[in-house]
């Protein structure tokens, strides 16, 4: 029943997101051999104390994405606790309007039908630079720089490159066990992976960190910077004042505590249903680096490598459970301590929330 509803809903706004760019798409249209494409428009917004905000396709948007469970949350809460970058809740909208793209890229008869009644791939591209471009802006304040955290956005990051020329790209990369770990515990249903094995999941992981490197590698590193949780977590002022520096933004003290930020005007919007919100309401801390150990079948671990090579292309040591992954700073072992000790405040927005585990063990980042 429930596979059933949740069916029903995603087909729905499929529909809902073809009918908004068949609309789009005829805005972009003009009369027979008029060409190029318009511009797509500015998208004008404005904030509590009426700024105004204009965005267009050379604005510097920030993508941040990688395997879910990677610390995509933890990065844009981060980020969003900066007063000059506004990132905000997950859009699931966007990924799924990608892959309706990619399709409509393919060579076949959809493709040839399209370009039969005149929409070319200038046509469509326009068309989702306006959508995105509008998903973005409005779902949540503006600020100087906006950022979107779809996670799978990175499997396209090379065509977002094109359609936003001043884009950046943020991949965050974890251990695959504790990704893949953090996934089947807490039950967080992804697109082709068989939540009730480690091995499947461990294999579509390698396979979806490797494609998500090669497109950053394709967009190059002036673009695209691959950040690791594990240096997130461990020394969140020396990797914050790297992604910062990237993205050409001045540093902000408040990165760093990110938990006060939470539910403050210009601050960090949490969903009450996203899996991470959860974590995210706590200071940075180290409770989830490990919590994979003692629970992956031994077969396999036997099997690692080959299940999961990635594993020593990223310089995780697939022999070591778990292997040393850095020394924390002070902070972070002090805001480990307060974690465990429950000595924090959830806000007040968030309380009454079942699945808001203050003290328990659905801790995974």
């Amino acid at each position: 029943m429930r596979l059933s509803v949740r069916r029903g809903v995603t087909g729905l706004l499929c529909l809902l997101v073809t009918c908004i760019l068949l609309r789009l798409v005829q805005q972009a249209l003009r009369c027979p051999g008029r060409r190029p494409v318009p511009p797509v428009p500015l998208v004008l917004v404005r904030d509590r104390r009426r700024t105004e905000y204009r965005y267009g396709r050379d604005a510097p948007l920030v993508f941040v994405g990688g395997v879910p469970r990677s610390g995509t949350t933890l990065m844009r809460a981060m980020l969003d606790a900066h007063p000059d970058i506004r990132c905000g809740e997950e859009t699931r909208v966007i990924p799924r309007l990608l892959a309706l793209r990619q399709a409509w890229a393919r060579p076949g008869q959809e493709r040839q039908r399209l370009e039969e009644a005149g929409i070319d791939q200038d046509v469509l591209d326009s068309a989702v630079a306006a959508f995105l471009l509008e998903v973005i802006a409005r779902h949540g304040e503006p600020a100087p720089m906006l950022c979107n955290k779809d996670p799978f956005t990175l499997k396209s990051a090379v065509y977002l490159s094109h359609l936003f020329p001043n884009s950046k790209f943020l991949l965050m990369i974890r251990d695959g066990r504790a990704a893949v770990h953090s996934m089947i515990s807490r039950r967080v249903t992804i697109a082709g992976f068989d939540l009730s094995s480690y091995r499947d999941c461990l294999t579509k992981w390698s396979r979806a960190v490797e494609a998500m490197l090669a497109q950053c590698s394709q967009v190059g590193a002036r673009r695209c910077l691959t950040v690791r949780y594990e240096s997130l977590v461990l020394q969140p002022r020396t990797t914050l004042q790297g992604v910062l520096r990237f993205l050409g933004v001045p540093w902000h003290e408040g990165v760093l505590h990110h938990e006060d930020a939470i539910g403050q005007p210009g601050g960090v919007s949490l969903s009450r249903i996203e899996r991470s919100t959860d974590q995210v309401i706590k200071p940075v801390n180290m409770e989830a680096l490990t919590r994979w150990v003692g629970h992956i079948p031994a077969d396999v671990l036997a099997d690692i490598a080959e299940i999961a090579p990635m594993l020593s292309r990223l310089g995780y040591n697939p022999n070591a459970n778990p292997p040393a992954y850095g020394q924390p700073d002070p902070v972070v072992v002090n805001n480990t301590e307060r974690v465990l000790r429950g000595d924090f405040k959830t806000p007040a927005s968030l309380k009454g929330q079942p699945w808001v585990y203050l003290n328990g063990s659905n801790t995974e980042r």
